[in-house]
């Protein structure tokens, strides 16, 4: 009896199947190979939402369409490709590829409600927080190339 309570309480505690918590906040996602005991390591993530993500393409690569999966929405009308076997390496690789797309969107949607909430919390005019915001502000240098005095810079 006791057992079973303490099941339901790890259940209620993961958001999303496949995935868990490491104890200094990053979401892991591992999906074990059929007919083994190994496991794939599908990264570690900043939300659930992207290690559940990475999980669901991996379990969709190794049991197609009729997998149990966190997101079944995103994967209505795919099919697996034709291929039936494949590598550990590539389905880490595309699952890896899917959660950290999904992390980079969930980081910066987060970044930029906390920049707004910022914004309003310091009593920015809404075309200050706009002009903030634009996209102006979001261009990022490339590290790899030297300054161009020519170029015109804003910063």
């Amino acid at each position: 009896m006791e057992e079973r309570e303490n099941r339901k309480r790890v259940r209620s505690e993961k958001p999303y199947k496949g995935i868990r918590m490491r104890k200094w906040g990053k979401w892991v996602a591992e999906i074990r190979e059929p007919n083994k005991r190994s496991r794939i390591w599908l990264g570690s993530y900043s939300s659930p939402i992207a290690a559940a993500r990475a999980y669901d393409t991996a379990v969709f690569y190794l049991r197609g369409p009729s997998a149990r999966l966190n997101f079944p929405e995103v994967f209505i009308g795919e099919n697996k490709a034709d291929a039936h076997d494949f590598s550990a390496a590539f389905i880490r690789k595309k699952a890896t590829e899917v959660g950290a797309k999904i992390d980079a969107i969930e980081t910066t949607s987060v970044h930029n409600n906390d920049s707004q909430h910022k914004l309003q919390q310091y009593g920015s005019s809404s075309s200050n927080s706009s002009e903030l915001m634009s996209p102006k502000f979001d261009k990022k240098p490339d590290l790899n190339k030297l300054p161009d005095p020519e170029e015109d810079s804003d910063y």
